[in-house]
């Protein structure tokens, strides 16, 4: 009986070599990659420098060139046309020089011709400043007898509070729903139903002054911030005033200057 000398197959080992050999392949593979680049890079870098050294002497060549061409186009010109240009050429300059000095001599009459206007305009801006808005003049609001006159230094008697007492403005008698009017130009700047003087417009004027209108059985013809002009109707007569309730229908109204109280008797016209 013959013996079997063949080794049994080990797989393992016969794993273990593949993956040697593959392993020895890919490290093969890179270190040809690697030089494969260092090479390719290396002649990248030896074109580049050869390119930077022909330019400069391309350069030189085109600058020779041109000098050689302009020597030899001067060498050929003779003397009458060298002076020829030379005159032209100084021409040229002249009309440049006689550009520039008109350009400076216009520039430098504008500012002269400035200078003049802001002297000329300033003086009418300082005239202007200078000039006084003048005072508003007053026209009686309402026609009728004054029943009531200016107190605010002395007293006068109150039919409704049954007592002497202060009176910061006059009354005019009319009759109930009777027209008042604007005294003066100006802006409304209130109006409010006040729980001493009833319904009461406010109008502003200039230089300080104010038109105070009470007493009002209405006031719907205006509203606050209207400009009204002088005789325009801002409201009608009422008795709406309870510290002066116990009188007949009429009008309470008051001057202010720089919200002092004065006495209307000496504006009204």
């Amino acid at each position: 009986m013959r013996r079997n000398n063949r080794r049994p197959f080990d797989e393992e080992k016969e794993t273990n070599k593949i993956v040697i050999i593959s392993f020895a392949v890919l490290v093969m593979a890179i270190l040809a990659f690697i030089i494969t680049f260092v090479v390719y890079r290396n002649y990248l870098n030896k074109q580049a420098e050869i390119a930077k050294f022909n330019a400069p002497i391309t350069d030189l060549g085109k600058v020779n060139e041109e000098q050689l061409s302009s020597a030899s186009s001067s060498i050929g010109k003779t003397v009458n046309e060298m002076q020829e240009e030379n005159s032209i050429t100084n021409e040229i300059v002249n009309e440049t020089e006689t550009e520039k000095i008109a350009i400076n001599t216009s520039s430098m009459e504008k500012e002269t011709v400035n200078e003049q206007t802001q002297q000329t305009t300033a003086p009418q801006t300082e005239e202007k400043k200078d000039e006084k808005v003048p005072d508003p003049t007053f026209a009686k609001p309402v026609e009728g007898e004054i029943t009531t006159e200016f107190a605010k230094d002395t007293l006068v008697y109150s039919n409704t509070l049954q007592e002497w007492v202060t009176h910061n403005g006059i009354d005019i008698k009319a009759d109930k729903t009777t027209v008042v009017k604007a005294s003066a130009e100006g802006t409304i700047k209130s109006i409010k139903n006040d729980p001493r003087y009833g319904i009461t417009v406010v109008i502003e004027h200039v230089n300080g002054y104010k038109t105070i209108y009470s007493n009002l059985l209405t006031a719907e013809f205006i509203k606050e911030g209207e400009k009204v002009t002088q005789g325009q109707t801002i409201g009608t007569v009422g008795n709406t005033a309870t510290f002066e309730i116990a009188d007949d229908s009429h009008l309470h109204f008051e001057i202010l200057k720089n919200d002092e109280y004065v006495d209307p008797n000496l504006y009204l016209k």
